[in-house]
């Protein structure tokens, strides 16, 4: 018997490296879509080996638009509890064997470069930053990059489009047509 199930994606994550600076985070997540149904099982296998098999999450149903109460994942289900009142860029996730795995959860639609700073920040040791104050601080940053990128792109234009090129030396004119000299033929 044959089964069609769907390739699964490697999951897009960043966690802290083992050691005794322990930070608010254990690493961001970024996954490729809002479908935690589909999102789920490569998250837990990613975590596998580092925290345990994962029985349990805790998250905020805003930015999932379909909000299940249990999720299979490899032969078993994941339970989830939503709360309204837990950060909406967290998800908190549990297993028999090391407690728990705080993440950030970078939004699937943020730009690879911003989210490869906030991956890094999230997974920093020691991290002090809750998720808000990541995102947030994120979101600054962003719009002062398209600022800055902004007014280099107005002076490129008001500049013609082109560097600056050095003013042209006049040519001495030999007759009625230009013929241009050497160098070393000029008076």
């Amino acid at each position: 018997m044959t089964s069609s199930t769907a390739p699964t994606r490697q999951a897009r994550l960043a966690l802290t490296p083992n050691t005794s600076m322990a930070g608010l985070l254990d690493g961001a997540w970024w996954p490729y879509s809002r479908d935690l149904a589909t999102e789920l099982l490569p998250l837990t296998e990613a975590l596998r080996d580092r925290f345990g098999r994962v029985t349990r999450i805790t998250a905020n149903p805003a930015p999932w638009p379909v909000a299940p109460r249990k999720v299979p994942v490899g032969g078993y289900a994941v339970h989830v509890s939503w709360f309204t009142d837990q950060a909406p860029d967290t998800m908190i996730l549990f297993s028999y064997s090391l407690g728990r795995c705080d993440l950030l959860v970078v939004p699937p639609e943020t730009e690879p470069a911003s989210a490869a700073r906030l991956m890094t920040a999230a997974s920093a040791p020691g991290n002090v930053h809750t998720t808000g104050t990541l995102m947030s601080e994120e979101h600054e940053t962003s719009r002062l990059l398209r600022e800055a990128r902004a007014a280099g792109e107005d002076a490129w234009e008001a500049e013609g489009g082109a560097s600056r090129q050095p003013p042209l030396r006049p040519h001495p004119v030999a007759g009625a047509r230009m013929i241009y000299l050497a160098q070393g033929m000029r008076r």
